[in-house]
């Protein structure tokens, strides 16, 4: 039987850890709490009261203070029961009560989709613990035994609680370096999301404990005995690495439990960052170590606060053994994280300083504000909580941590927006190197800049950070809206020439009141919409034409053009940009697997070419823009085709046969002969896309009498 969390057991573990410690607002707390949740039970059968507790308990000992325990024991009143936060306020006052309205407001969602609740969620989550990161400790705590306490609920919740755990909370406790309850959170989530995989490691694991332990106590002897020759010495303790991380390494590897032989890693802990040197040179002198694979994290420490020095050798068997060297105060910050750093009684101290350390939470703040889309949200926080780093030097020794795989781009980003929006080149330990290099730990980056430069499309294809994806996007966007705008500007104005009405391009009061018709605020959105082709410039001048002589009768303007549902427009997408009316070129017939481009047409939109069409070479080329097929083809298109064979009866029929067998509808069909016995047909056939075309091509050139066959524009 579980033993059940006491308010004793909490005041003796915060005590622990903060001896002079005043606990009368935990016990204040506990009052409270237990008559806010009187007569309330958790699917367990247990009084709702036992929750609290446990997660007061957790955040006791994670060492934190009476505040942060306070918290955890009042986390749910607001949401679950009567209390208002003007009671909080009254009892317990505005410090307790900001972290427990902050820690409310995560679980307040609003309607939608799976995926805008996730991402409203996450909004929400950033910008509380933003404003104070006991909000995140109190939420981590509370994540901990509910996911203890998992096996009470349905299937179904069981494994999306676990994918959420797994999906964010887990890497939020790494990248507050909580490595002790990330593992924890991986584990259990791990428990019910493959559970035939967690049973086949664990029963694998068990049958070889014996023999493992031995072998754990040897090697923790061994190391010790050379410690002592060069009279250092600490603490020595090997460890089973945890069953998620020696899943990840099977998935990763595609080996067996068997095959796996770095499942133990040993720790050396000592008193200073000098014997932690000294400590690795005794253990390169006896093993001889795997190149590559040393790291030393208290040269230069993760961003949340880790430091340790690892490196893997070769045992006496010929096996790798994995060595992490730390001194005791490292130890501590690697098991509690940021919890190791908390003053409860200097909460402004204290948010100042980890603000500083902790970058990666300012950029997150900066995502939530710039992402509005949920998709471009989620993408964002999962690069920044699943960062394996790479640490690179400015030339002046700045050092910069960006994730693995990231580029000059993303460090002239990282540095400033404005150096990554005129980045022109970059040279890596004093030499050029290509944009997309992915840089590699210890590099010096010096970025080439020019004002004459601007971000790339292409760019994107290679940059990691989000920052980067964000900033370039900002930017093309920007640019793309000017191009329009001057666009628009520029048809607009000819069109008005025409009807004498140029005058009101200057005045502009005349074409506001257009804009506002059209549900447009300002002339620029009016310029844009022209530009892009939403609104033909003779609508507007149409629109004008009314405002400006409204007893004239005038010849009525078109019908404005509505946009075409996706199911008859084909899914093809403008390149940053939306809500264009766009139409298939009937010129070259343009189909699903053609490059594509698109021309801006006056009064029609965009009008969708093959990007090799002759009609283009004679076009404005300012007016064409990037396009291309969007995926998901559920239509026909017409292609028009030439079949030219050796005149003989019965031909026709043939070719119709053919294309009958490769699932063709024929609209429209020509045929003529030459003065040389050659037969030409034309066809009009309905095609879904690219391919579908080549087996059209290779079912008529079965044809023994077929010369050719070849796709013609008309």
């Amino acid at each position: 039987m579980v033993r059940l969390i006491r308010l004793q057991d909490i005041e003796e573990e915060v005590l622990r850890h903060h001896p002079e410690a005043d606990i009368s607002l935990i016990k204040k707390a506990y009052i409270f709490s237990a008559r806010a949740h009187e007569g309330q039970t958790r699917l367990s059968g247990e009084p709702y009261l036992s929750h609290p507790l446990e997660v007061a308990y957790i955040l006791a000992q994670m060492g934190l203070g009476p505040v942060t325990v306070t918290c955890g024991l009042l986390h749910d009143t607001v949401e679950d029961t009567d209390t208002s936060l003007d009671e909080l306020d009254e009892y317990f006052g505005e410090e307790v009560t900001d972290i427990v309205n902050g820690i409310t407001k995560i679980g307040q969602l609003s309607f939608g989709d799976h995926l805008t609740q996730q991402a409203e969620y996450l909004r929400k989550m950033v910008l509380s613990m933003s404003h104070d990161i006991r909000v995140l400790l109190v939420k981590l705590a509370d994540r901990v035994h509910n996911m203890r306490t998992l096996g009470y609920m349905e299937p179904a919740k069981q494994k999306r609680i676990a994918q959420e755990t797994l999906d964010i909370y887990a890497p939020l406790a790494g990248r507050l370096g909580m490595f002790r309850i990330k593992a924890e959170l991986e584990d259990l989530a791990f428990f019910y999301l493959e559970p035939e995989a967690y049973q086949q490691i664990q029963e694998g694991l068990a049958r070889k404990k014996g023999e493992r332990e031995k072998y754990i106590n040897e090697v923790c002897q061994l190391l010790q005995e050379k410690l002592k020759e060069h009279g250092l010495s600490g603490e020595v303790s090997g460890r089973l690495k945890h069953l998620y991380s020696i899943y990840r390494k099977l998935q990763a590897q595609q080996i067996t439990l068997d095959e796996l032989y770095d499942l133990l890693a040993f720790r050396i802990i000592v008193n200073t960052v000098a014997e932690c040197y000294e400590a690795l040179g005794v253990i390169h002198h006896y093993f001889r170590p795997v190149p590559g694979r040393l790291k030393d994290y208290i040269g230069m420490p993760k961003a949340n606060l880790y430091q340790s020095i690892h490196t893997t050798v070769i045992g006496a068997y010929g096996e790798r053994l994995e060595v992490q060297i730390r001194t005791y105060e490292m130890h501590r910050v690697s098991e509690e994280g940021i919890a190791a750093h908390w003053t409860y009684k200097e909460k402004r101290a204290y948010r100042e300083k980890e603000a500083q350390r902790f970058a990666w939470l300012r950029q997150m703040v900066d995502l939530q504000r710039e992402l509005k889309s949920p998709e471009e949200l989620l993408e964002g926080v999962r690069l920044e909580l699943y960062p394996e780093e790479v640490y690179v030097f400015t030339p002046q020794g700045e050092v910069k941590e960006l994730p693995r795989g990231s580029t000059p781009v993303d460090f002239a980003y990282a540095i400033h927006t404005e150096v990554g929006n005129t980045c022109t080149g970059a040279k890596v330990n004093g030499r050029m190197v290509p944009l997309r290099y992915e840089l590699q730990n210890g590099d010096t980056v010096e970025i080439l800049t020019s004002p004459h430069q601007h971000p790339n499309r292409d760019w994107l294809k290679f940059v990691k950070t989000t920052k980067a994806r964000s900033k370039i996007r900002q930017w093309l966007k920007a640019s793309e809206r000017e191009q329009s705008i001057a666009l628009g500007r520029e048809l607009l104005e000819r069109e008005l020439r025409k009807h004498g009405l140029q005058k009101y391009l200057k005045e502009g009061e005349e074409l506001k009141k257009v804009a506002q018709d059209l549900s447009l605020v300002r002339l620029d959105d009016l310029f844009e919409a022209v530009g892009h082709g939403k609104y033909s410039a003779g609508q507007v001048a149409g629109r004008l034409q009314k405002i400006v002589s409204p007893a004239v009768e005038e010849e009525a303007p078109p019908p404005e053009p509505e946009v075409i549902p996706e199911k008859e427009l084909g899914p093809i997408r403008i390149k940053g940009l939306q809500d264009l009316l766009t139409r298939l070129a009937n010129c070259c017939q343009p189909i699903p697997g053609d490059n594509i481009v698109g021309y801006i047409t006056r009064g029609k939109g965009v009008t969708i070419h093959r990007a090799d069409c002759p009609y283009l070479a004679r076009t404005e080329s300012f007016r064409q823009i990037p396009a291309e097929w969007d995926g998901n083809q559920s239509q026909l298109y017409p292609a028009n085709i030439q079949v030219v064979s050796l005149d003989k009866p019965g031909m026709l029929a043939d070719i119709t046969s053919a294309l009958k067998m490769a699932d063709v509808n024929v609209t429209r069909a020509s045929v003529e002969t030459t003065a040389d016995r050659r037969g030409i047909a034309n066809f009009t056939i309905q095609v879904a896309d690219q391919q579908h075309l080549d087996r059209v091509f290779a079912a008529i050139k079965r044809l023994k009498e077929v010369i050719s066959v070849r796709r013609v524009t008309s």
